[in-house]
């Protein structure tokens, strides 16, 4: 789960998204995973419980990485006119982390 590097607080994905979204070339980001990653490590983001600014390559890559994933899968989930996210990135991410570790539990099982 993400987590503000100055405050610790929990952050969700899709509002660390809808900051991104006011990038002119967001769209085409997510075209190219290694461009959304480099640029998502560069942006500074402001968290919403302390609002001090941090940069993105504080925050997990692999979570990142699963967002971008996300966000093509489910094509449509932001819309672009009122910049907002409709997925809930940060329920499916722990989703996701929660079935990887079921999955690693049962194969171990057999």
């Amino acid at each position: 789960m993400a987590r503000c590097p100055i405050c610790g607080e929990a952050l969700k994905w899709e509002d660390l998204m809808e900051q991104m979204i006011v990038l002119d070339n967001f769209k085409a980001l997510l075209d190219d995973k290694d461009a959304f990653l480099s640029t998502l490590s560069e942006f500074v983001f402001k968290c919403p419980h302390c609002e001090e600014e941090f940069y993105g390559k504080a925050l997990d890559m692999k979570e990142a990485s699963r967002v971008f994933e996300l966000l093509n899968d489910f094509k449509g989930s932001i819309d672009y006119e009122r910049g907002k996210v409709k997925l809930k990135l940060t329920n499916l991410i722990a989703l996701d982390v929660m079935l990887e570790e079921w999955d690693k539990r049962v194969g171990r099982g057999k």
